[in-house]
């Protein structure tokens, strides 16, 4: 029988996926579980394995090209072809097995095959898992719903209404003149000089959609500080041998971490979310710190699970490895999921002024820029003391501005009394 393996649904809206490597090729034999391609979705790099035994018959995409959910990637010989699995009701977070496909045509009209709606639709509509599973108990297409939530989630009461409404005609095609330019539409950049042109895609394709939809969703408020780090750089020094004795290397940043699930614990509503379907605070009761990594391939965010219930030098640890999975781009994307509040690293690269992009839906980002020697009033006296500006970017619907300076001033008070945040936070 002919198995045709899809590219499976991995969750988190993730609706397409390029094509790195085929680590099998046509005639070679796959065992279940065994990779046989390797895919970079707008996040991360990912392995898929063959959901059967068989042998490859054809390979349908060439390596580069682009495949969305549901696509062709391996047609495999196989004896027998497993039952369908019924459309899972919570996107997967553990493994990337996927779902199993259907069988071909080819196996033959004496084989029933069970129906299997196309996910090609389905993938790229907003909807929760509850809505989705609502939709199938009251035989409603939901890729035929028009949702009315922000940014056209589907929501219960537009798959109930489409459930009671009687059948309406397909609205018709706009008209080439309702449909609006692309805002570079009659720019002219060959006019001055030779171009190059490269596709935005994979990570750095993310990274332009996510901060668009942040920006044009968030009202950005600003935050700008200082910290006054002399003894804290003392602290690091003194304490560096020890560390590197357990192959650790301690940063500012692992402090960093560490006094913000501080502030986050003092100011719960920063280690919320605004749910703009039901207009609720979804205030989290776990800390899970993102740290902005720079990358050939874009920004990426890997997250710091539990930060509270770890040591100084178990979050530098962690965040070394972390950097290391996501610049050579083997960071699973269980990795880069479930943050509740960023951090943005910019002084590790240089300046002293930046107003971060809120990683939505979260409702605050904080920045670091690069510490420097200056000198301060301290006691009516002029001394010379390491500096290190921070700045935090709110949700202005969320949190107000006194909100936000209070914020920042704990993390302050933190970071100019290290002492204080190894008392604080135990």
């Amino acid at each position: 029988m002919r198995f045709v393996f899809r590219l499976p649904d991995v969750g988190e809206g993730i609706v397409q996926a390029e094509i790195i490597e085929y680590l099998v090729k046509v005639g070679d034999t796959v065992r279940e579980d065994q990779p046989v391609v390797r895919v970079e979705t707008d996040k991360a790099v990912v392995e898929l394995p063959s959901p059967v035994t068989g042998r490859v018959l054809e390979i349908p995409l060439e390596v580069g090209g682009t495949a969305r959910v549901g696509d062709a990637l391996l047609i495999i010989e196989t004896e027998s072809v497993p039952s369908v699995e019924r459309p899972r009701e919570e996107p997967s977070t553990e493994r990337f097995r996927p779902p199993l496909s259907e069988a071909s045509p080819a196996a033959g009209p004496d084989k029933e095959q069970t129906p299997v709606s196309s996910p090609h639709a389905a993938s790229r509509l907003l909807a929760t898992p509850h809505t989705r599973k609502l939709a199938r108990e009251l035989g409603v297409d939901i890729t035929k719903v028009t949702g009315t939530g922000p940014h056209a989630r589907i929501t219960d009461d537009d798959v109930k209404n489409a459930a009671a409404a009687p059948p309406v005609p397909a609205p018709k095609a706009p008209s080439a003149a309702a449909i609006q330019a692309p805002a570079t539409a009659g720019f002219d950049f060959e006019k001055y000089g030779p171009t190059r042109r490269v596709p935005l895609k994979g990570v750095r394709k993310r990274i332009a959609e996510v901060m668009a939809r942040s920006v044009s969703t968030i009202p950005h408020v600003t935050h700008f500080d200082e910290a006054d780090v002399t003894d804290l750089f003392h602290v690091i020094e003194k304490q560096k041998a020890l560390a590197e004795s357990r192959n650790v290397k301690v940063t500012v940043l692992s402090f960093l971490v560490k006094a913000s699930v501080a502030a986050l614990q003092a100011f719960p509503i920063v280690n919320s979310s605004l749910d703009e379907e039901t207009g609720e605070l979804v205030f989290k009761e776990y800390y899970n710190i993102g740290i902005a990594a720079d990358t050939e391939a874009g920004l990426m965010v890997p997250v710091v699970k539990d930060v509270d219930k770890k040591t100084i030098l178990q979050i530098a640890s962690e965040l070394e490895e972390l950097s290391r999975k996501a610049r050579d781009r083997s960071i699973d994307l269980e990795d880069i999921r479930g943050g509740t509040f960023s951090i943005s690293n910019v002084g590790s690269v240089g300046g002293k002024y930046a107003t971060p992009i809120i990683l939505h839906p979260q409702v605050a980002i904080l920045c670091s820029l690069r510490a420097f020697r200056k000198p301060i009033v301290r006691n009516e006296q002029i001394v010379i003391r390491t500096i290190m500006p921070l700045t935090l970017s709110f949700d202005h619907r969320v949190l107000d501005g006194a909100e936000g300076a209070r914020f920042m001033n704990h993390i302050v008070e933190l970071l100019e009394d290290p002492f204080r945040m190894l008392v604080e936070t135990v």
